[in-house]
């Protein structure tokens, strides 16, 4: 079973369960089946120290999980840090890095602690889809209590020519409609296994099978049965399983189809 956990923090994991390293960390995860993972940025302050941890695993070999890096900031990181396209551009091009890093964001909207639109986010997001078009790279959309403004803001701004992803995706099936319709796939989290998500395993369920992807984005957002505790990539199986179940379909077919979006999504060749 080849899993693929397209969204992740790998540098904000809890690690003392693997006696503190990284390294047995991602070995166990390879023996869980997980052998493909997005590790995504949400800061330029985190950005070199996520990259060197994870860099050993850039290259692809067939013993251990092979990682790709996506470079944003979080809507609701920093409002004071100032994000416009051409840096943004200009800094994935020149990074040491470049070649690894496969999409923009994640960047999006969220009015959850604001409950209104805040201008800055506005600016934010707008700078990343632009870079996200000059780059040729697919967006990760954060969207939280704002699904009216990003899908209007994403079909304004012309992102289908990019095209990008609905991460960790708990909107209504009008709201997925919109999004399939620019073109964009749709994530699914442990979310998805709580008991309270019914009407989002619905929308799984009705989901076009080749616009289907799986996350984690651990260390948050851990599934039943490990709800509540530090969540891993290891954890993306327990996901996969509800869909599984959700759709009448096997975990093995779940994880092939999962993992054939996702490397289709991020245009990757392995």
């Amino acid at each position: 079973m080849n899993l693929f956990d397209t969204h992740c923090h790998l540098d904000k994991l809890d690690l003392a369960p693997f006696g503190d390293s990284f390294d047995t960390f991602m070995a166990a995860a390879f023996d869980a089946g997980v052998r493909r993972m997005l590790c995504v940025s949400i800061h330029p302050d985190r950005w070199a120290a996520m990259a060197e941890l994870v860099a050993p695993y850039f290259t692809e070999r067939t013993d251990r999980p092979q990682v790709w890096l996506s470079y944003g900031v979080h809507p609701t990181e920093d409002a004071d840090y100032v994000t416009d396209a051409e840096s943004l551009t200009r800094f994935i091009q020149s990074s040491v890095y470049a070649s690894s890093i496969v999409a923009v964001g994640e960047t999006g909207l969220d009015y959850f602690r604001s409950g209104v639109a805040e201008r800055w986010q506005h600016d934010r997001f707008r700078a990343h889809i632009e870079a996200a078009l000059a780059l040729h790279k697919p967006l990760i959309i954060h969207t939280r209590a704002a699904a009216a403004d990003t899908m209007a803001m994403l079909k304004e701004e012309q992102a289908r020519d990019c095209g990008g992803v609905m991460h960790c995706f708990v909107e209504d099936w009008t709201t997925a409609k919109r999004a399939l319709d620019l073109g964009f796939y749709l994530s699914f989290s442990g979310i998805l296994t709580y008991k309270t998500a019914a009407d989002l395993r619905e929308t799984a369920r009705k989901a076009p099978l080749d616009r289907i992807l799986i996350e984690t984005d651990a260390p948050y957002l851990a599934p039943v049965p490990h709800r509540g505790k530090s969540n891993t990539p290891i954890y993306v199986a327990h996901t996969a399983q509800v869909l599984a179940d959700v759709r009448g379909e096997s975990i093995d077919a779940v994880a092939f189809y999962t993992d054939d979006n996702a490397r289709r999504w991020l245009n990757l060749s392995v």
